[in-house]
């Protein structure tokens, strides 16, 4: 009886449509029975096919309990075929369409050099029994075709198409698309640009320094300020939300459950989790725990772990964690850029869900993310092609810098971009916990390898492609960097991957408004350009503000002109507003308990922003030096609390948000 427990990666998947009648599972029981499963274990995965309408065998490869080389060794022998346990790579030929059978492993032509090809088929026992029949009467065919498992099958297309599907990854969206990949860092016509203002300023500078600083110093402060008014807007559209919300009876955010969301009345699709994951050894348990949290059907669920093919002590740790039939190990060929999305999109060829979801190693998602994420896509409008869960810091109350990024991260995920979804603009991902519609992702270009900030580059992508994306609210658990200069390391990659964005994007200004539209193209050059902007102008304003303070105090009080005024005044109105609208927007949303680990720390604002522009300036340092570097993040065990009961939730009554702002 073939009860071993399964180590090997699943086989779920590659059926085709089931066979969900009562008929059809007692007739697949009864050759399941002849094979050697137990009646009882038949009868509980029978159960378990009939709720997922999937097929028995699906059920039972998935669980676990059988072993699938033993399982398709056992298939073999039953209805006499050979049984091949490992397929040579080097038999497969590299042809067009076979990353297919990564997907839905079937098929597989094995060349070898001395004798005719053979054929690697993955039978279901439902059809086993007439593949048999017609190779029988098909006399010296039968030795021609062998028996193989899916993991078998997947392995040898892997490796076969390994250096062909990673030159794919590396140059796919800069050969298709050249103008939105950020392989070029500034093309001819941007550095010609660059350098005629460049010339310009230094013209008027050498003839007029005083004006030209003027000039510069004006449109700097403005351009702030606008960005700093569309985060009040943010506020505004907040507090009208709390509002509707008490109208209908609800309470505050902070003080209530997680919703629950139901299964719909059809059939739940495959969902590929992916997770790129690089010197991770140390967290490999954590990760796998919290994939296996996920609630959704084992069966109907494909999770790819993506590491670096040299990355030794990683991958001896998901071999040695000895991985659930759901799970599935990539390795990807060493290349250049040695970044994420890279391997992200090198994994993509493989992913077999209709829905497609991002988690970094040290994530523990919500069991419910994926049921939150299916419910707003399933009655979300045709558009909607991205779903952003909102990023919680986990270990806020271990440091000042962890306190403040949990602020931060508080803002963005369950103010801003809630703020963005709702009214249809364009959004800036998060690096983890986007939900996406596969076809949607493969449409749009995958992700591009050369851009170190890739989740906001998507973003915008989706946006010009016609996409829209929205958020849901069953959050993530991530820890913050507790040492400054881990942190530094981080946001100067973010930051210069948020430079390659706005660079990529402002190749063709005109054309980019169009795809996007002018309100939407102008929410991006504050969201992004914006953000630039008050990072690497701070110290200035705050030097001014300075200077003008002191100038302001020295007796007898210096005579100033009206616009050193108005700029002292705006200057003041940029500097502390940002610091006010950084604690509000992050301190609204948090829970009690959020609130107690952040503490005073929030005092500590002003040298967190000193920080964030260090960090500008050497990203645009390392944009010119070393414009496709990773600056890796390490990462380790989280010591905080790993369930999300101590963040703020909706109520549980209320219903998600599509990106149309209708409620589902």
């Amino acid at each position: 009886m073939l009860r071993a427990k399964g180590d090997r990666h699943p086989a779920a998947g590659n059926a085709g449509p089931p066979f969900n009648g009562i008929g059809e599972l007692k007739a697949e029981a009864r050759l399941l029975h002849r094979l050697g499963i137990a009646k009882p274990l038949i009868a509980r995965m029978a159960d378990r096919a009939a709720k997922h309408r999937t097929t028995i065998e699906q059920e039972l490869l998935a669980s676990g309990a059988v072993q699938e080389d033993a399982y398709y060794a056992g298939l073999a022998r039953m209805f006499g075929f050979t049984f091949l346990d490992v397929i040579p790579a080097d038999l497969v030929t590299d042809l067009s369409g076979l990353d297919s059978q990564l997907k839905q492993p079937r098929l597989l032509r094995l060349h070898y050099p001395d004798r005719p090809p053979v054929m690697v088929v993955v039978p279901e026992i439902r059809t086993a029994d007439a593949l048999a029949r017609r190779l029988s009467r098909g006399g010296d065919m039968a030795g021609s075709v062998v028996v193989a498992t899916p993991s078998a099958v997947r392995s040898a297309v892997w490796a076969a198409g390994a250096r062909r599907r990673s030159r794919e990854a590396v140059g796919g969206l800069f050969e298709s698309a050249r103008s939105q990949s950020a392989r070029l860092v500034v093309t001819g016509e941007q550095g010609f640009l660059a350098g005629l203002l460049a010339s310009v300023l230094i013209v008027v500078a050498s003839i007029s320094p005083m004006a030209a600083l003027l000039v510069l110093h004006i449109v700097m402060s403005l351009f702030h300020l606008a960005a700093l008014a569309l985060r009040m807007m943010v506020i505004q559209h907040s507090c009208q939300q709390e509002k509707a919300r008490r109208r209908q009876g609800g309470t505050s955010e902070g003080h209530v459950a997680a919703p629950e969301f139901q299964s719909p009345d059809g059939p739940l699709p495959v969902y590929t989790v992916m997770v790129a994951i690089y010197r991770e050894a140390a967290v490999v348990p954590q990760l796998l725990t919290a994939l296996s949290a996920l609630d959704w059907p084992k069966s109907l669920l494909d999770i790819k772990i993506v590491c670096e093919a040299d990355d030794q002590e990683t991958l001896a740790a998901l071999q040695a964690a000895r991985t659930g039939p759901q799970f599935e190990v990539v390795a990807v060929p060493s290349s250049l850029p040695r970044t994420k999305p890279k391997a992200l999109t090198y994994a993509l060829a493989g992913a077999r869900g209709e829905f497609l979801t991002i988690y970094d190693a040290e994530d523990r998602p919500d069991p419910q993310q994926l049921r939150e994420a299916y419910h707003t896509f399933r009655l979300g409008p045709p558009d909607l092609a991205c779903l952003q869960a909102p990023l919680a810091i986990a270990n806020g109350g271990e440091s000042w810098i962890s306190a403040i990024f949990a602020l931060e991260y508080s803002a963005l995920f369950r103010k801003l971009l809630p703020a963005l979804g709702h009214h249809r603009l364009p959004m800036p991902l998060g690096g983890t916990s986007n939900h996406f519609k596969t076809q949607a992702l493969v449409k749009s270009g995958g992700w591009d390898p050369y851009n170190v900030t890739e989740d906001a580059d998507l973003g915008m992508r989706l946006y010009r492609a016609g996409y829209r994306a929205s958020t849901i609210t069953s959050p993530t658990l991530e820890d913050a960097p507790t040492h400054f200069k881990v942190w530094l390391g981080q946001r100067t990659r973010w930051y210069k991957g948020w430079l390659q964005t706005w660079l990529v994007l402002m190749r063709s200004p005109a054309r980019t408004a169009q795809e996007m539209g002018l309100g939407a193209f102008l929410v991006f050059q504050l969201l992004v350009g914006g953000m630039l902007v008050a990072a690497l102008t701070h110290p200035a304003l705050i030097l001014f503000i300075a200077v003008a303070v002191t100038s302001l105090r020295e007796v007898p009080i210096a005579q100033t002109n009206l616009m050193t005024t108005v700029l002292l005044a705006i200057d003041l109105i940029n500097i502390l507003g940002s610091y006010a609208i950084f604690f509000v927007l992050g301190a609204l949303p948090m829970s009690g308990t959020e609130r107690k680990s952040l503490g005073h720390r929030w005092i500590l604002i002003p040298v967190y922003w000193m920080g964030v522009s260090l960090a500008a300036w050497k990203a645009a340092i390392e944009l010119r030096f070393k414009p496709f570097y990773w600056n890796k993040t390490p990462h380790s065990p989280s010591r905080a609390a790993t369930t999300t009961a101590g963040l703020a939730q909706p109520r549980k009554d209320c219903a998600a948000v599509t990106s149309s702002g209708e409620s589902v």
